[in-house]
């Protein structure tokens, strides 16, 4: 690991820490604490480990965790698949190299400009990239300004995000942030992330508060519903597919829905997919 992810790696633990309970973690809660969650020599313990090795590892010291220790803090911690795999990763990634803004290959935005339905490219960062004119009418994306053109931004800092997710904003705010925080950790120290970051810290106290949460989650398709200003309230089919010719690249393609054929949102999302892509 290198030190920026050693960093986000010890976060990691001590958010899901700061998390469990002692009742979740089948621990005797005791007296009453002064504060929330479990402690270090509780969840050592818990995955049968020294506790200084654990302290080590929260405070983003050199340490190399095995397979083993991995799982056993992912058990003692009630990691779900999402952020176990997280986890691992974090503790396996070695120094990134410098993140450069992806450019779209040619046939792919051609792909997009033929679709009638809504879709879009962005990037690891979740810069957009391309998109269509149906994606175009549906969010407006034409009217962002360059510096502006992140699936990020256009939530947390544009008005028009608010008003097309209407009653459902702050729970797909919440479920992008949780979803950018998978390839964000994997980057923290770029200067790239470090000012987009930044930015919608600024920009947005939603942001900040519950990007302190350290939440991950992994990535679903399923169906959205927006209020739009000129087509009234529609509801969307959505998936994300990832690009052969570079990895990092995400395609969304997006599906109306008829008012006969939507199932209660009771139903959805359907999980297929595995990967913190921004949807």
């Amino acid at each position: 690991m290198t030190a920026t992810t050693r960093t986000q790696f010890g976060d990691f633990l001590r958010s899901r820490r700061k998390k469990l309970t002692p009742d979740a973690a089948g621990l005797n809660g005791g007296r009453r604490r002064r504060t929330p969650g479990l402690r270090r020599e509780e969840v050592a313990e818990l995955a049968g480990i020294g506790v200084d090795w654990y302290v080590r590892m929260e405070q983003g010291r050199v340490v190399s965790p095995s397979e083993s220790t991995l799982d056993a803090l992912a058990q003692a911690l009630r990691l779900d698949k999402a952020e176990a795999a997280h986890l691992r990763a974090l503790a396996r990634r070695d120094e990134p190299r410098e993140f450069v803004r992806e450019s779209v290959p040619p046939t792919v935005e051609r792909l997009i400009a033929s679709l009638d339905h809504p879709a879009y490219v962005t990037g690891r960062r979740w810069d957009l990239l391309a998109w269509n004119a149906a994606a175009a009418d549906l969010f407006g994306f034409d009217c962002l300004a360059e510096a502006d053109r992140n699936i990020l931004i256009y939530m947390f800092v544009e008005p028009e995000a608010r008003r097309l997710f209407a009653a459902s904003w702050s729970d797909e705010a919440r479920r992008m942030i949780a979803l950018f925080r998978v390839s964000h950790d994997l980057y923290a120290g770029d200067p790239a992330f470090v000012a987009l970051v930044e930015r919608l810290r600024a920009n947005s106290g939603e942001f900040a508060q519950w990007w302190s949460t350290h939440d991950v989650r992994s990535g679903v398709s399923g169906q959205k519903v927006f209020v739009h200003a000129q087509h009234a309230t529609q509801r969307y089919e959505y998936a994300t597919f990832q690009s052969n010719d570079d990895p990092a690249l995400k395609l969304a393609i997006y599906t109306r829905v008829s008012a006969e054929a939507a199932p209660p949102l009771t139903q959805i999302p359907s999980r297929h997919q595995s990967s913190g892509e921004p949807q």
